[in-house]
């Protein structure tokens, strides 16, 4: 999969019915560059996708600002750091409610 690609619809059929419209991108893109994609599609959202070109995941344009602007970002960052990210925040907010 090159780094950007238009579908009409997603490859995967289990994905968000919505990221048809979404650019989609691999995870392993940078921070920096997915936010220079979403300014040239105008787009405030990004299909992530991984190798296998399954979509895996939808990221925002305030999202990836938050993200860039924080004290811990480096250009280093990739879309699927990001992810992981929020992945690992809901699992905790999901523990402490089920705990509560």
């Amino acid at each position: 999969m090159s780094l950007i690609q238009a579908y009409s619809r997603p490859a995967d059929t289990s994905a968000l019915h919505t990221t048809a419209a979404w650019p989609r991108v691999w995870h392993g893109m940078t921070v920096e560059v997915a936010l220079s994609v979403m300014a040239a599609a105008g787009t405030g959202h990004l299909a992530v996708c991984d190798e296998d070109d399954r979509c895996t995941d939808v990221v925002t344009r305030v999202r990836l600002t938050a993200v860039r602007d924080s004290p811990a970002y480096t250009d280093q960052v990739r879309l699927g750091d990001v992810a992981d990210d929020a992945r690992r925040r809901a699992g905790r907010a999901r523990g402490r409610q089920w705990s509560e």
